[in-house]
């Protein structure tokens, strides 16, 4: 059993690390720690762990993420091709994936000011399945939420429909935002 540590790394600190996010001179001071703690370096153990499953879970097409609009500018000013689909409440759009794309993004418009907790249902009715993710973080302000495909996943698909919807979740109950139609047809050219 490891033993608590007196000054613990700060878990912004140790993502930082392991993400390759820091200097060297600050890098070195987490590596001296990490090498004379064994409750810190667990915690980065932890940590990856997680990440490991985090990628095995978004290779199986199980994962979708919800980004802030903030990063996936960051994403596009470090070269990557996004292709963005923005869709209204109730309507539907028509949409694919390209080889050269390397991330594949809705733009989920909704009045969000009220809402307390946010809720995103996958649905795609062909295969009969359903996923639900729950408490999603969101800017109240930002009047949409970014969500981003599992890109081999997408690459995967055939020409099918796929559904997200927006649920607010309320003490008194549920109420649905939006529902979000996604014709998908496979790259051809």
């Amino acid at each position: 059993m490891n033993t608590p540590c007196a000054s613990p790394i700060a878990e912004t600190t140790l993502a930082a690390y392991w993400l390759c996010e820091m200097d060297s001179s600050d890098s070195q001071a987490i590596e001296e720690h990490l090498f004379a703690c064994g409750h810190c370096s667990a915690r980065l153990q932890r940590l990856a762990n997680l990440g490991a499953g985090i990628r095995q879970a978004v290779e199986k097409g199980a994962a979708h993420a919800v980004l802030s609009a903030a990063f996936v500018r960051k994403l596009k000013d470090a070269g990557l091709r996004v292709r963005e689909y923005p869709v209204q409440p109730g309507a539907s759009v028509a949409c694919t994936i390209e080889p050269e794309d390397d991330l594949v993004v809705s733009r989920l418009c909704a009045p969000l000011v009220d809402v307390q907790r946010l809720d995103l249902v996958f649905e795609h009715p062909a295969a009969g399945t359903r996923h639900r993710l729950e408490d999603l973080a969101f800017d109240r302000n930002a009047d949409e939420i970014v969500v981003a495909s599992n890109t081999p996943f997408v690459r995967s698909l055939g020409s099918t429909t796929l559904h997200m919807r927006l649920l607010a979740v309320q003490p008194d109950g549920e109420r649905e935002l939006g529902l979000y139609t996604f014709n998908h047809s496979p790259y051809t050219r």
